[in-house]
């Protein structure tokens, strides 16, 4: 059984993973089971889902770590660093400028205040807001591996800033360079780690198809669809502006570059599954960085620096497309009419304001930047609540997905994209294993061992 388990494709792992996701998590709702009511089936797809999520973020700060002192080592060699790291960020922005564009137009056409069934008194100001400041404050590192506590219901519980890991890291990674020879055991070391993470990370990935059962199980019990129906206009607006990036924003930029719209998404599709489930880019970072690597045929010295950036700054869903209809949809329901210099402010904070919130992560925080610039109430953001999970799994998968783009985007206009490995079969494996085990060559067997 096992064996028969192993000949199928990971990929229809996955989409096995999905189905079962979706009937166990029907299954559960319709035995009573809810967010505030956990059953016994419930609670399992809880603890399988989130031990998975909790697994991958274990291992986030060690790779990023590792990856960019690594590839900023490795980048001596490249005469084009600085181009790289240039292109990388103009490329964030064109991205972000053409998906928030996407999102006006869209909340514009779609009208997504219209009919909605919420009312003045389920509007509520976040208890946590973005702010301009939040970019330099993020920057500094609270401690030497940038980690710090906070207190919950349950007590205190530990958590990372990727942001001030990646300062971090490029601050190591350059006294690396300017060492010289004297770094090397130390880098030799890093090197020799980054391996063991690597085959640590694909031990977890293979887990991939259970823990999807587990999260979309679970997201259905605790959410379930009927709460669409308060704000169907807007969900179908913010899904209606992901998949016009995804689905056609992205394909047109890969052929303006002469590269498969296949082969990019069948490349990029485990990463996009797993930030669909888990709603989480810095969870699925590991997996991200990987398909860009091994399946995407970015070079593993600028991926290990492109990817962790973009896992902070670029985020077309949470920053671009849901800003720019939700600040439309507050700004319908409070009466308040928005003209060019607001559009204008969209834009900008879009483009600009992902990165001034990185140290304070999340759609939410996003959101209050934007309405705060645009001089609208905060409290518009209690109204979305009710579907802002629901909306949380597509803005995660398109987040993660442009975060394989720019670096895939980039190296082939910098001619060191790999075009063999881009070009080249999945074999039904989340990525292409680096380094295929050669057969044994044939031969007589040794004395005294069976034939």
């Amino acid at each position: 059984m096992l064996s028969r388990l192993r000949r199928v494709s990971f990929g229809t792992q996955v989409l096995i993973g999905l189905v079962l996701g979706v009937v166990l998590g029907l299954v559960a709702r319709s035995t009573g089971a809810s967010a505030d009511n956990p059953t016994w089936l419930s609670e399992t797809l809880s603890i399988i889902g989130s031990s998975f999520v909790t697994l991958l973020r274990t291992i986030v700060p060690p790779l990023v770590f590792l990856a960019i002192v690594s590839s900023i080592a490795n980048l001596r060699q490249v005469t084009n660093a600085a181009r790289l790291a240039w292109q990388t960020l103009l490329w964030f922005a064109i991205t972000a400028l053409a998906s928030v564009s996407i999102g006006m137009v869209v909340g514009w056409l779609v009208d997504p205040a219209r009919g909605a069934g919420v009312t003045a008194a389920d509007a509520a100001a976040p208890s946590s807001t973005g702010g301009w400041l939040d970019f330099l404050t993020g920057l500094i590192p609270a401690n030497s591996l940038g980690i710090y506590a906070q207190e919950g219901d349950d007590g205190i519980s530990l958590s990372f800033n990727v942001l001030q890991i990646l300062i971090l890291a490029i601050a190591v990674g350059v006294a690396v360079v300017k060492v010289g020879k004297e770094a090397d055991p130390f880098l030799a070391f890093t090197r020799s780690a980054l391996t063991v993470v690597q085959k640590v990370l694909w031990w977890v990935i293979l887990l991939a198809p259970l823990a999807t059962v587990g999260l979309l199980g679970n997201a259905i019990v605790s959410y379930g669809w009927e709460t669409i129906g308060s704000l169907g206009r807007f969900t179908l607006a913010i899904y209606a502006g992901l998949l016009l990036v995804v689905g056609v924003l992205y394909p047109v930029l890969l052929r303006l570059h002469g590269l498969s719209v296949k082969q990019f998404f069948t490349g990029v599709w485990p990463a996009m599954q797993l930030g669909f489930v888990s709603r989480s880019s810095i969870g699925t970072l590991p997996v991200t960085q990987s398909v860009t690597e091994r399946n995407l045929g970015v070079p593993r010295a600028y991926a290990a620096f492109a990817v962790p950036l973009g896992a902070t700054t670029k985020m077309d869903g949470c920053a671009a497309v849901y800003p720019a209809v939700a600040a439309i949809f507050v700004a319908q329901f409070f009466g308040v009419d928005l003209g060019v210099t607001e559009y204008l402010l969209i834009a900008f904070v879009s483009v600009l304001g992902s990165a001034a919130t990185a140290g304070v992560t999340g759609a939410t925080v996003m959101l209050t930047l934007t309405l705060s610039t645009l001089g609208l109430p905060l409290e518009g953001v209690g109204l979305l609540l009710a579907v802002d999970p629901i909306l949380d799994m597509g803005r995660t998968a398109t987040n993660v997905t442009g975060q394989a783009l720019v670096p895939t985007i980039v190296a082939k206009r910098e001619g060191i994209l790999d075009q063999d490995v881009y070009d080249g079969d999945r074999r039904g494996l989340p990525w292409a294993q680096e380094q295929p085990e050669e057969p044994a060559p044939a031969g007589p067997a040794p004395s005294g061992s069976p034939a």
